[in-house]
């Protein structure tokens, strides 16, 4: 649930705040007051398109924030957890976007992407705007309403449905390329033989290389190691080299010791330091007796390096690459030989396939049906209640002519406005303002099945008015008692049912123009009222009918 909205520098808001409460609130004011302003700024902190033209005329950039209690929500748990954010009782998004375009994100104060606010928007607020009746008419939405509808029985259908799909597809793409191969065979044969030869050939062992470039370094600078290590050998052998050195400093100190027993500490450090050295001297004798730093060790490692190199590059960015390329393409090898056996084989299992298929696309298209004639019925009471009295609305399944990712249905909206008329296909026959109440009551019929906490209606009252609107309240409060709601509106009698009335205000102050919320008391609402009715705040019959308007929620 949003528990606050503030604003800075966004259009011709300045610097706004609002907080809001369970249930209905809703969004009044003049025409051109920046009700769709502050639509769009709840958009940008949710995820939605941000651009540099939103930040107010003359400041550095603006920051929306918006403050969710998401107490007991698990979804939005998992997701903060996967990405090693804490969460406490409210959870807070940020958004902001400097006068240069440059935008960021956080949430809980740290920085993410914006993908991730998207992913946290789209689970906690679901925004319905004018253009979204149309979204009844996308072709995609009659499935996705029905299966939502439909709860989980519905939803273990089309999951046992889509496992099998997904398995009759693979086995569709193998056997359409065992057969493209066995177009091919003989060629493919040959030039599998010839790979799996030339990379048995080179009987190459995992981590190889490693070792072989150590060797290769060794050998290339052979000469500057023998060099090294011999005249680090001639220092400490020679017959004034550090070994003769510390021998007769040894000596020295062993004469003086006759005659005073503490330096015997200095003596057998010397003695030690004697011994490491004179071991350090045999070593580097043994290291050039067996050193052979010969030409034609070297060619061999680098022939070995540059075959290694060759074949990785050929089949694989590293030897084990190689290795399972090899062991891949055996596989290929013995399966081609053999493959008629092998197409007969799978055109078998994609057979089977298609069985257990056809037995879960059935299951789905019952489950469907179900969901389908049970909503289309629901959503036919609520448009009576939306002043279409003689409206008919079902929801038409036809079969697919072949499998698809979501079974094997068609499924239409079919609608009638007058009685007598024949049902026909939604988006032929619905105006404006009977789509707007088709979502509406597509909206309180789903309400229980829609997991989004809050949902905003901007002006989805548009080319409606009297009977019609109360009904429209009705239905938004409906909505309002399961979940959080907040609507901008134009006409009184949605705004009446409100449990906070918040009015958007455009003044001009000091040359500027900026935007302004005020939360109403009852007197203000009651004014306000009068105004969306077009009457004189005067006015006692006006004042009267607002009245009565706000009685009616009780």
């Amino acid at each position: 649930m949003l528990q606050s909205l503030h604003v800075h520098n966004f259009a011709l808001i300045e610097d706004a705040r609002v907080d809001f409460t369970a249930g209905f609130n809703v969004f009044t004011g003049e025409t051109g007051a920046g009700k769709s302003i502050l639509i769009d700024a709840f958009s940008l902190v949710l995820g939605g398109r941000g651009s540099a033209e939103y930040v107010r005329h003359g400041t550095e950039g603006l920051w929306v924030q918006a403050v969710f209690d998401v107490q007991g929500e698990k979804a939005i748990e998992e997701l903060l957890e996967a990405q090693g954010i804490e969460l406490d009782e409210s959870l807070f998004l940020k958004r902001q976007i400097a006068a240069s375009g440059k935008g960021r994100a956080f949430v809980n104060g740290q920085q993410v992407p914006l993908s991730l606010l998207k992913q946290l928007g789209s689970l906690l607020v679901d925004i319905h705007g004018q253009h979204e009746n149309q979204a009844l008419l996308r072709q995609e939405a009659p499935r996705q309403l029905v299966d939502l509808y439909g709860g989980a029985s519905a939803a273990q259908a089309l999951k046992d449905y889509q496992e099998l799909y997904n398995e009759y597809v693979k086995l569709g793409k193998h056997l359409a390329e065992l057969k493209k191969n066995s177009e091919q065979q003989d060629l493919l044969l040959d030039r599998y033989a010839w790979e799996i030869q030339e990379i048995q050939n080179a009987k190459l062992v995992a981590g190889e290389e490693k070792s072989l470039e150590a060797e290769a370094r060794v050998l290339q600078h052979s000469e500057r190691i023998i060099s090294c290590v011999a005249h680090s050998n001639g220092l400490l052998e020679a017959e004034k080299g550090v070994l003769n050195l510390l021998a007769r400093a040894k000596d020295e100190l062993q004469g003086a010791l006759r005659y005073d027993e503490s330096l015997r500490a200095l003596y057998d450090n010397l003695e030690s330091s004697w011994l490491t050295l004179e071991d350090c001297r045999q070593e580097l004798n043994d290291y050039l007796s067996r050193s052979d730093f010969n030409g034609q060790r070297a060619t061999e490692v680098q022939e070995r390096l540059d075959l290694i190199y060759r074949l990785q590059k050929k089949y694989g960015g590293t030897t084990e690459d190689v290795l399972a390329y090899l062991a891949t393409t055996i596989t290929k090898y013995k399966e081609l030989q053999h493959i008629a056996e092998t197409i007969a084989k799978v055109e078998k299992e994609l057979k089977l396939a298609i069985q257990r298929l056809q037995g879960a696309a059935v299951v789905l298209t019952a489950e469907r049906q179900r969901a389908a004639k049970a909503l289309g019925k629901a959503i036919e009471n609520h448009i009576h209640d939306l002043a279409m009295p003689n409206g008919c609305f079902e929801i038409k399944l036809e079969p697919l002519p072949k499998f698809t990712a979501f079974g094997v249905d068609n499924l239409q909206f079919m609608f009638s406005a007058n009685l007598g008329e024949p049902l026909a296909l939604l988006e032929k026959v619905a105006s404006g303002g009977e789509l707007s109440r088709i979502a509406l009551a597509v909206k309180t019929v789903l309400m229980q099945a829609d997991s989004v906490a809050t949902m905003v209606f901007d002006e989805i009252d548009t080319g409606v008015g009297g009977l019609t609107a109360q009904r429209m309240a009705e239905k938004i409060a409906l909505i309002a008692t399961v979940g959080q709601v907040l609507c901008i509106t134009h006409l009184p009698q949605i705004a009446a049912y409100a449990d906070r009335h918040i009015y958007i205000e455009k003044q001009s102050q000091e040359g500027r123009t900026k935007t302004q919320l005020l939360v109403l008391d009852q007197e203000a609402r009651i004014k306000e009222l009068v105004r969306m009715g077009g009457g004189d705040v005067k006015s006692q019959a006006a004042r009267a009918n607002a009245e009565e308007l706000l009685k009616r929620r009780g």
